[in-house]
């Protein structure tokens, strides 16, 4: 399973300090408040920054980071990920997955016959959708809902698809 997740953005500057603005992928703030450590990810390139205060800030958090002391030094970072260990992703509800957790599962019909792998998840008009990668090497999405998918088993790396038909 995936260890590492990118958890926010860095969006721009706040004050005179060099803060900068969080914006959390989950919509949550509550599980960065902890957060010492932090790499951020910008152009392929990361750097790992010490964490000197968090304050949340509505639904955002502002955040400074060691050795960024004004507007000017911490304007770089804008539109850079945070990426933090698993313990600091946000937690999961009950039938909720990790996206990063679901690529590269095995999906089977509901006979064990292996159809394809997930490739990701995509955000959809009416929902999530599966991108599967068939045997035969054709992409398909699918909903990445109960009434087609059953049996997410992320610690096996397996998924069944229920309805088989959706793929044609």
């Amino acid at each position: 399973m995936t260890e590492k997740f990118t958890v926010a953005t860095v969006s721009a500057p706040f004050g005179v300090k060099g803060f900068v603005k969080i914006r959390a992928f989950s919509g949550e703030t509550e599980h960065l408040l902890g957060l010492t450590e932090a790499i951020l990810r910008q152009n392929d390139k990361e750097k790992s920054y010490i964490v000197e205060e968090t304050v949340p800030q509505g639904a955002s958090l502002l955040m400074k980071f060691k050795g960024i002391d004004s507007p000017e030094a911490a304007k770089p970072l804008g539109g850079a990920e945070i990426v933090a260990d698993r313990a600091h992703a946000a937690p999961l509800k009950p039938g909720e997955f990790y996206i990063e957790d679901l690529k590269g599962l095995e999906v089977m019909d509901k006979t064990g016959e292996t159809l394809g792998v997930i490739t990701d998840i995509i955000e959809g008009g009416a929902g999530e959708l599966a991108e599967l990668k068939l045997k035969a090497g054709e992409t398909k999405l699918v909903p990445f809902r109960s009434e087609f998918f059953g049996g997410v088993d992320v610690e096996n790396r397996r998924a069944i698809l229920l309805e088989k038909w959706i793929l044609e």
